[in-house]
């Protein structure tokens, strides 16, 4: 795990814009790191989604973001940033939070500074806690990893929740209690996103979130600005939902699906991308000592 963490972080001390898909479930995964990218993310927005159903408004907390994070970093050989929303709670509960991430084998996460509970980064109405609290937050993030390769990640929402001074002055603030990346959320214009790129020397991370309030510049823009990593949300979840939605709109159409057989991922490659075969051979190996034994 240690070998990922390094990993990562040498990946983000180039500052050449890496590409980090979003993953909302296993499979999702597994997907990102077949694809050839050299990290995931975990999409707090799509855990909530894909888990319960419900939107990112607080609903998923500490328990279930972290059993989440545990099942995908255990399939990954690349390393998994993670979402820890609010870190769920005071200082102290984000101690408790980063260290439980760690064991879970996140390579990093991201805490941010809405009061809780918090809402996704691109809806109205966000409200921060004060500047001192955030601070105070991030530095109890940064002492209590036991592991210095975890990278964590601040992220402030104080451009929608105040301005863009105030955001600045956050990121300002978090670099100095330590944090490795600086996220400052959703700047609404291309004049924004070049004053948080001329403003620091931490390592910055950009939310291309599709359809929310942030431009979506092209990547090559993005790198030539020095953003250290270029984060697609929740783009794996809106493919996958627009896919299957269209796919039962045509069941129900056609009440058949044997002319639908083109959409369909073969049940053979998709058992190969689960692993069948090898936990088949695996499962075949324990039978031979047993009947060794014997």
């Amino acid at each position: 795990m240690n070998g990922r963490r390094a990993a990562l972080r040498a990946l983000v001390a180039k500052k050449q814009g890496l590409v980090v898909p979003g993953a909302y479930d296993g499979i999702s995964a597994r997907l990102v790191q077949d694809a050839g990218f050299p990290a995931v993310y975990m999409t707090g927005y799509g855990t909530a989604a894909s888990r319960l159903g419900l939107p990112d408004l607080g609903f998923a907390g500490l328990g279930e973001m972290a059993d989440h994070a545990r099942n995908l970093a255990s399939i990954l050989d690349v390393p998994l940033i993670a979402d820890a929303d609010t870190g769920y709670g005071n200082a102290l509960n984000v101690r408790r939070t980063v260290q439980t991430y760690e064991a879970a084998g996140v390579a990093a996460l991201h805490i941010e500074d809405q009061i809780t509970p918090k809402r996704c980064g691109h809806l109205a109405g966000h409200q921060v806690v004060p500047r001192g609290e955030f601070v105070g937050k991030i530095r109890a993030a940064v002492e209590a990893r036991t592991d210095p390769t975890m990278m964590i990640i601040a992220r402030t929402d104080a451009i929608s929740a105040v301005d863009l001074d105030e955001a600045l002055r956050r990121g300002e603030a978090a670099a100095e209690a330590g944090a490795d990346v600086l996220f400052i959320e959703a700047p609404r214009t291309e004049a924004h996103v070049e004053r948080v790129a001329h403003a620091f020397d931490t390592p910055l991370l950009y939310n291309y979130a599709p359809g929310g309030r942030s431009p979506l510049l092209p990547f090559a823009r993005l790198r030539e600005l020095g953003f250290a990593i270029i984060l697609l949300p929740v783009d794996t979840l809106l493919v996958a939902v627009q896919a299957m939605r269209a796919f039962l709109a045509q069941v129900k159409a056609r009440d058949d699906v044997r002319s639908l057989a083109d959409l369909y991922m073969p049940f053979g490659e998709f058992n190969d991308l689960i692993g069948v075969t090898a936990q088949l051979a695996l499962a075949e190996r324990y039978r031979d000592d047993e009947r060794s034994a014997t």
